[in-house]
C-alpha cells in the first residue's frame, strides 16, 4: 500500500504548530499509522455524508481531524481542521 503525504493547511497548520510538543509527537505518529496508510479507514466517516468521500473525518491520538484526500499521481492528505478534545 502507497504512504499518502501529510500537510497542514490554514487553520490546522495553527492548531498544528499550537500543539504541545509531547502531543504534536504522539499526533505524527498516530498520523503516520492511520491516516497516512489509510486515509478512508480507521473509523474516518465522511464529511457530509451523501457528498464527496474524499472530504472525511477521524479521530487521531484524541483530536478531531477534517481533512482532503488527493491523488493519484500524487497521495497526499491535507488536514484543513484540528479540534484537540
Amino acid at each position: 500500500m502507497s504512504q499518502y503525504r501529510i500537510q497542514y493547511a490554514g487553520e490546522a497548520e495553527k492548531v498544528y504548530r499550537g500543539m504541545d510538543p509531547r502531543f504534536r509527537a504522539r499526533f505524527d505518529a498516530e498520523m503516520a499509522k492511520t491516516l497516512a496508510r489509510d486515509p478512508y479507514g480507521h473509523g474516518s466517516a465522511p464529511a457530509s455524508p451523501g457528498q464527496e468521500p474524499t472530504r472525511r473525518l477521524a479521530t487521531v491520538a484524541g483530536a478531531i481531524v477534517r481533512y482532503y484526500i488527493s491523488g493519484p499521481p500524487l497521495l497526499v492528505v491535507t488536514a484543513v481542521q484540528i479540534v484537540q478534545i
